[in-house]
């Protein structure tokens, strides 16, 4: 396969485009004005909130796609294509058992907004890097105003060790994904970013073979299996790395820019530039 034909860059947010300071470069919007002009879809693909996302991405947010929740809500500029929520009983019905985890914040991650039960500060103060519209609330069990894309759960100490022994039975008829070192993600199983991409590509009348993803965590599995142009980041947890085909520098060495770098160039010869 040539870089050259590749027409859709699919990338994740956290530990991927953004560095470890949550900051997009600006080197990345000068090569998406370049990318543009070559035609090419840009879709962010993120766990985090739609208004977080399109914070991050505001200077051209209505010039691409955007796929947030993990999948569970997709936009193009203004435009609604895909909203995938959870059965408010299955919601429910986990709180009890979430509430026994120790050192454990649930948050309900709704298309208003997001809903958390603790004031807790500390975590109040991550929670705002991730969801800008978050409200505190008495006992989420009695939010009976929104939808519900996913149940996210955090734990300081580390999702994969303390949190997900206790939800992985869930795995029966949920989708649960360790989304981040901090981070579980609980969800319907037809909401995931290679469900998103797919439909995507669908849309555009574009190819596996002609699609460019990057990521760095679980979540980003599904994604980077619907591309022949599948990076890893360096940072990246081994089972991205192990699902990957090609790998590029770390987050905060702007892999992706790097790699869009060789895109154009490859765009560029095969345009006789």
């Amino acid at each position: 396969m040539e870089l050259s034909s590749v027409k859709m860059v699919v990338t994740d947010m956290d530990g991927t485009l953004l560095n470890s300071k949550s900051e997009v470069s600006e080197r990345f919007f000068e090569l998406f004005e370049e990318l543009r002009q070559h035609e090419v879809e840009f879709v962010a693909a993120s766990g985090r909130q739609y208004s977080s996302i399109f914070e991050k991405l505001q200077r051209i947010q209505d010039r691409i796609s955007i796929v947030a929740e993990n999948g569970g809500f997709v936009k193009q500029g203004e435009i609604e294509l895909e909203s995938v929520v959870l059965d408010r009983s299955l919601v429910t019905d986990m709180l009890p058992g979430l509430r026994k985890i120790d050192g454990l914040y649930t948050v309900f991650c709704g298309k208003e907004s997001a809903y958390i039960e603790t004031q807790d500060k500390r975590f109040t103060d991550i929670l705002g890097e991730y969801y800008t519209h978050f409200d505190i609330v008495n006992d989420l069990a009695a939010v009976d105003h929104d939808e519900f894309f996913k149940v996210a759960v955090y734990h300081f100490e580390g999702s994969e060790t303390h949190v997900y022994p206790y939800v992985k039975h869930l795995e029966s008829h949920l989708q649960v994904k360790v989304s981040g070192m901090n981070w579980i993600d609980i969800s319907d199983p037809r909401a995931h970013k290679g469900n998103a991409v797919k439909m995507l590509q669908r849309r555009h009348g574009i190819g596996r073979e002609e699609t460019m993803v990057f990521g760095d965590f679980n979540n980003d599995l599904e994604m980077l299996q619907e591309a022949f142009f599948s990076y890893a980041m360096e940072n990246a947890h081994p089972n991205v790395k192990k699902v990957a085909r090609f790998e590029t520098k770390s987050n905060d060495q702007q892999g992706v820019e790097l790699v869009l770098e060789q895109l154009l160039k490859a765009k560029r010869e095969s345009a006789g530039q």
